[in-house]
């Protein structure tokens, strides 16, 4: 029938990008925030179902790092032995919805809905993600600061997908941790999100990678925080965190669930109690 939906389920990502070049698809991954966006009982649209497709699945440790496939859930991540530089994502994994949505939910799919209360984003700016995007024309990849370019806005091509997260070699280095403030422990969207990961020698940070959701349109990383813990001692390296440093890289709005206050607040401790908790000090 003229005008009617249409459902394609391809088993390979040749066949997705085929039928993606011709436009007016919808792709759908784990659905957990597709469905709820729609506001209806059913999915509107000609959709794209990449759900059968193997090589989008799975981890993969390789040369030049660690590769995700954009579609292996959150349950995968949470479980997945890894590196500790790792360990504020699976952290993040653990608190992404219920047990239903984290077998369902997939990485790719929450970076392409990119709501800036995304769990999973501060983790993966904190260990300078990048992503990577195939089309017909071919494969090209971008730092995921660059790919979220707002609320719900991606640098994703309408003939692209997201078929992977990778994480550089040297970003597998190091102790990471996550924390996040809601109105209660689980199943609610964050008020603040904090990821960080340091790098220690010989007592002294390193290097510290440290990133912020739900205080700004796009989750951020706070480089004067960063620069300002670079060098010192670890114990007692959650006193450097100042609450202007933090503040210079956000933008919180007021909303229902905390002023715009409250948040800069609220991430600077979250700051400190994750840089405390990875320094073995009293704010851990």
């Amino acid at each position: 029938m003229a005008g009617e939906a249409a459902y394609e389920r391809p088993e390979s990502l040749t066949g997705a990008l085929q039928l993606l070049a011709r436009g007016g698809w919808t792709p759908l991954a784990g659905g957990t925030d597709l469905y709820p966006a729609t506001g209806g009982r059913s999915l509107g649209g000609n959709i794209l179902d990449l759900s059968a497709i193997e090589d989008l699945s799975g981890i993969i440790s390789g040369r030049d790092g660690l590769r995700i496939g954009a579609g292996t859930t959150w349950a995968e991540i949470a479980t997945a032995r890894l590196p500790p530089a790792l360990a504020a994502l699976q952290e993040a994994a653990r608190e992404v919805g219920g047990r239903q949505i984290q077998n369902a939910g997939t990485i790719g799919g929450n970076l392409c809905n990119a709501s800036p209360a995304a769990d999973g984003v501060p983790p993966l700016l904190a260990l300078e993600a990048e992503v990577e995007l195939a089309s017909q024309a071919g494969v090209r990849r971008l730092a995921l600061g660059d790919f979220i370019t707002g609320p719900r806005r991606t640098a994703r091509a309408s003939g692209e997908l997201l078929v992977a997260v990778q994480i550089p070699r040297p970003a597998l280095m190091g102790r990471s941790h996550f924390l996040k403030l809601g109105a209660r422990k689980y199943l609610v969207i964050s008020i603040a999100s904090v990821a960080v990961r340091l790098l220690e020698r010989e007592g002294r940070i390193a290097l510290a990678r440290i990133a912020v959701g739900s205080c700004a349109p796009v989750a951020r990383r706070l480089p004067a925080v960063e620069a300002a813990l670079e060098g010192a001692a670890l114990a007692g390296a959650a006193g450097q965190v100042r609450a202007s440093d933090v503040a210079a890289a956000l933008s919180p709005i007021d909303d229902v669930r905390a002023t715009a206050a409250y948040r800069l607040e609220a991430a600077t401790e979250l700051v400190r109690r994750t840089v405390g908790a990875l320094a073995g000090g009293p704010h851990g």
